[in-house]
């Protein structure tokens, strides 16, 4: 089974930056689709971004859109996202997740994921 450690989260202004790493280590093999979500308190989990680690293709809700971006470094298996223009309504934890496979209508479901442990993201005003 994949084990997953997040890093990166923390306290930041609107407007700002972080970069969140998730580093997969155990058996990687059935980790093709690599994903983040978030949820804040008192909401339901949702998806925010996802890579296909083997082609490449990203997948993004449109909240985020435009100002988060998803990255992987297959030598250290490890995926980043990168989140620009910060906003209060992102504050929530972060989780990474790992499964065999991703689909444009797929990725967000929940279901078959193996997941970290989630790392806050704290945006104030």
């Amino acid at each position: 089974q994949v084990q997953l450690a997040e890093s990166g989260g923390g306290s930041v202004q609107a407007g700002g930056s972080l970069r969140l790493s998730c580093t997969a280590s155990g058996y990687t093999g059935g980790s093709a689709c690599m994903a983040w979500f978030r949820q804040a308190p008192g909401k339901e989990r949702e998806g925010v971004a996802a890579i296909d680690t083997r082609s490449g293709v990203t997948y993004y809700a449109d909240s985020v859109k435009g100002r988060f971006t998803i990255s992987q470094d297959n030598a250290k298996n490890t995926v980043y996202l990168q989140m620009n223009s910060l906003k209060p309504e992102d504050t929530a934890m972060y989780y990474c997740a790992a499964r065999s496979y991703c689909g444009t209508y797929l990725w967000y479901r929940e279901s078959a994921y193996n997941w970290g442990q989630g790392t806050q993201v704290t945006v104030s005003s």
